[in-house]
């Protein structure tokens, strides 16, 4: 993570596996154990062939977990200082990209209450970008929630600035 500014709100989103390494493990264990009992009771009245499509489909079954668990190494980065908001998405093949957004002009945009079609994005100066996409739609709004009272805080003036004392200005 950079150094610099100590920031005013930081957050790390990552996507939700329900499925641990273990509990992997033992569902593979058990659809292969299935997938071999069916097939062997085929191959015993003679359509031996069907036997080799139960093994291909625990390898389709194994394959498609293998992707969702590369997926769940994706992360995001949310760090917000005085100075700028920063997002940094890390991709499953450690692939890096990062945004920088202005905080005073920075809007995050959120349905509340969330739909699950509902998207957290930002948006400033006519760009966009939608984060926490693989949160659930509850999640999203936490941190839209969280993101948008630390920018209010941010926009605060000082307490002992004019403009807090007497946001009317002076009298006439």
């Amino acid at each position: 993570m950079e150094t610099g500014p100590t920031p005013i709100f930081a957050a790390t989103l990552e996507p939700h596996r329900s499925l641990s390494p273990r509990g992997f493990v033992v569902l593979m264990s058990a659809i292969a154990a299935v997938a071999f009992g069916a097939g062997l009771a085929f191959a015993l009245v003679g359509a031996w062939p069907v036997f080799g499509f139960f093994g291909l489909d625990v390898l389709l079954i194994y394959v498609a977990f293998k992707a969702s668990y590369r997926s769940g190494r994706m992360y995001e980065t949310l760090r917000l200082t005085e100075n700028a908001l920063t997002v940094e998405r890390v991709g499953p093949g450690k692939r890096h990209l990062s945004w920088r957004f202005q905080p005073y002009w920075l809007r995050v945009e959120m349905d509340d209450p969330p739909e699950h079609e509902s998207q957290l994005t930002l948006a400033s100066h006519g760009r966009r970008l939608v984060v926490g996409a693989f949160l659930a739609p509850e999640e999203r709004l936490e941190v839209a929630r969280a993101l948008g009272a630390a920018l209010g805080r941010l926009r605060q003036p000082p307490a002992g600035s004019l403009a807090a004392q007497d946001p009317g200005g002076p009298a006439n």
